[in-house]
Order: C-alpha cells, then sequence, then structure tokens
C-alpha cells in the first residue's frame, strides 16, 4: 500500500507541475479554487478508477492460481474485493490532496512566468 501510494503521490506531483501553467491560466481567468481542485481530484480518481478495474479484472482472473495460498478466503469473496476498493480509493484522495492543494495555492503571475 505505500508502494502504491508513493508511486500515485509522485504521479500526480509530476501531472500538477506539468498543468501549472495551464492551471495559471485557469485561476487568471477566474476560475475558483473548488473548481481547480476538483479538476485534479477528477483526473485522479479517474486514473484510479482505471487502474483498480484493470487489477481486479486481473485478481478474478488469477483467482483459481491463487486460491491454493489464500487460507481461510475465498479467492472470490466481495468483501475483500470491497474493502480493498475503499482502502485504495483512500489511498488515492490522500497521496493527490497535497498535489492538489498545491495548485490551488499556486500565484497566476507567477504560474504564467515560468516555464
Amino acid at each position: 500500500m505505500a508502494l502504491a501510494a508513493t508511486g500515485l503521490f509522485a504521479l500526480m506531483s509530476y501531472a500538477v507541475s506539468r498543468r501549472t501553467r495551464e492551471i495559471g491560466i485557469r485561476m487568471a481567468l477566474g476560475a475558483k479554487r473548488t473548481q481547480v481542485l476538483s479538476s485534479v481530484l477528477g483526473r485522479t480518481l479517474l486514473l484510479c478508477a482505471s487502474g483498480i478495474s484493470m487489477g481486479a479484472i486481473a485478481t478474478l482472473a488469477a483467482g483459481r492460481l491463487l486460491s491454493a495460498i489464500l487460507y481461510g478466503i475465498s479467492p472470490r469473496d466481495p468483501a475483500t474485493y470491497g474493502a480493498a476498493l475503499v482502502v485504495m480509493i483512500a489511498v488515492a484522495l490522500v497521496a493527490c490532496w497535497t498535489p492538489a492543494t498545491r495548485a490551488i495555492r499556486t500565484d497566476p503571475v507567477r504560474a504564467l512566468r515560468e516555464e
């Protein structure tokens, strides 16, 4: 989980830093901080949802192979999948919160001058 959170944080930090100029333009044109924040968080959740869905499909496909090493749980246990889903979404939100708040604190004039 720590590795996933670190990777997601690094990816979102990079993505936000690449969009600094765009965010500065949006804020200079009057976009509210909540709009910028929801834009960054929305993209993060879209990436996370696609990754979680691909991981769930791969796990369901590999369930028969993993059934030998699972103890006391079915390879298709919906409670386990649900818990993993909730935890991964929470990790994604926490990992992207810092880059998103950094993006909304960006001074539009400073962001437009940077290259």
